[in-house]
Order: C-alpha cells, then structure tokens, then sequence
C-alpha cells in the first residue's frame, strides 16, 4: 500500500521531499492525446524523480462519450493513444472520471447513454488489456456529473463490462457528499483497485478541516485486503513543505488506527 499525491511531475521533488511515494498525473497534461506522436515526448516522465503509477482524467470534457455527438471511431483513436504513451511511461492505472465527457445532455435518452458509457468502458478494457494496464471507473458526486454517481453505480458498470482491466475506484470526497453508505464499499472490494482521499468539506488534504475520520473507511479497504494506491485528490495544500508531511502522518495514523467495519 502507498500514498501519493495527485499533481503535476514539476512537484515530484517537493511530494518526495515530504515523503510520499509517488504522483499521479493527468493524462491530459502529461500524454497529450491530441498532440501527434512527433511532437509528444516522454521526457519529462521518465526523467521525474517519483514514479507515475497513475493518471486521471482519461477523457477530455470536448469529446463526448454519451448523447447524439458522441463518435466511437474517435473515442477508440484517442484511447488508443493515452494508453500505449501510458504504457511508455509506466503507467499501470487510469482513472476513468470525465464527467464533461460522460455527462448525460439534457433530454437525452438515459438507457443509450448507459449503453454508450458500458461500450466505451468495454472498448476501453480490451484495449488496457493489451498493453498491461487496468482503468478504474469512478463515481462522482452530482455537482460534477448526472451519472454515475456513486460507487454502487459505478459497480453496475463494471459488472456489465465484465473485465479484468476495468474495475473500480472509490473516493471520499465523492462517497461523503453522497452520503453513500461504506457498506457499498465493502460490497465493491473485490474490484476496488484504487483510492482517491479528500476531506468533504473544500475537498482538502486530509485532517486540515478537522471533520473527517478516515478510521471507519481504512478498516473497510483493510478488511477487503486492499494493498494498492492511495492518492491525495483535491486542493492545493497550504505551505505544502510544511503541511504535506503532516498530513501523510495523520493518514498513516489513521491507516494504523483504523476502526473493524
């Protein structure tokens, strides 16, 4: 099990620095899928001073996956791109939030768009398959998106797909605002292949807003044997040098002190 922070590769030295293991980037910022391969480098990557075992954000906000607009030819090419440049950078896990892009317009027909979020997560699958890698489907809380709002949904998915290279995510800051009950997390843990922590209140680090206890939450992914990524997902922390350490010890303390569901 390790904690990372969700940031950009320029920040590697300061998040190592406080001593957390690793950063999980964007896919939009750091593969650039709509920039041609010849113009793309892998650099930066390569050369960061933490490894990158995950990124989010797979699809960008323009390319729609649900409603009249969406196009599967483009949707597969700019799959096909993120995850052979993930691949080459050492990448093994992307998160699959994308509320722009998933997000059901108005009046459409909510069946098609489930059929078309279930197709593209399948094609998805197959695709990460062939080069190693697992995309985790992720809930988000209704303020960001009007599917796919909790982990239970985001289990029907998985579930409909039926593939080892997707499964699922779950996040705090989401579960909280949802009041989703932690007993859908239990129920999800055998799919659960990725952590995203932040307190509810201004989705910061945790401990800083002094009204989350992760206790209940950690002894769930414990009780499930979950041995993976947990990465820090929400605002900036304030004199990172100074608080960034802080907050790892009180996620370690909590990890120790977890509570038995």
């Amino acid at each position: 099990m390790k904690f990372g922070i969700c940031t950009s590769i320029s920040n590697a030295a300061a998040v190592k620095a406080a001593g957390w293991e690793y950063v999980e980037e964007n896919v939009q910022t750091l593969l650039q899928p709509a920039t041609a391969d010849g113009q793309w480098s892998d650099g930066p990557a390569k050369s960061a001073v933490l490894p990158i075992p995950a990124a989010n954000v797979l699809m960008p906000g323009t390319l729609k996956i649900t409603g009249p607009t969406a196009d599967p030819q483009k949707l597969r090419h700019h799959l096909t791109t993120v995850i052979r440049r993930a691949r080459q950078v050492g990448i093994r896990t992307i998160v699959f939030g994308s509320g722009g892009a998933r997000n059901v317009p108005d009046g459409f027909d909510r069946k098609t768009a489930v059929a078309q979020i279930t197709d593209f997560a399948a094609s998805a699958a197959q695709l990460a398959a062939e080069h190693g890698i697992t995309i985790v489907a992720e809930h988000l809380n209704r303020g960001e998106c009007n599917i796919m709002n909790t982990v239970a949904e985001a289990m029907e998915y998985v579930k409909a797909v039926n593939h080892p290279n997707f499964q699922c995510l779950v996040d705090t800051y989401h579960l909280w605002l949802e009041n989703e009950p932690l007993e859908n997390v239990r129920a999800a843990m055998p799919w659960i292949k990725h952590v995203h922590l932040a307190d509810k209140d201004g989705r910061v680090a945790p401990g800083l807003s002094g009204t989350s206890d992760y206790r209940k939450f950690f002894g769930v992914l414990k009780n499930g044997n979950y041995d993976g990524l947990i990465s820090f997902e929400g605002t900036a922390m304030p004199d990172f040098a100074v608080t960034a350490p802080k907050v790892l010890a009180y996620l370690k303390d909590q990890w120790t002190n977890s509570l038995k569901p």
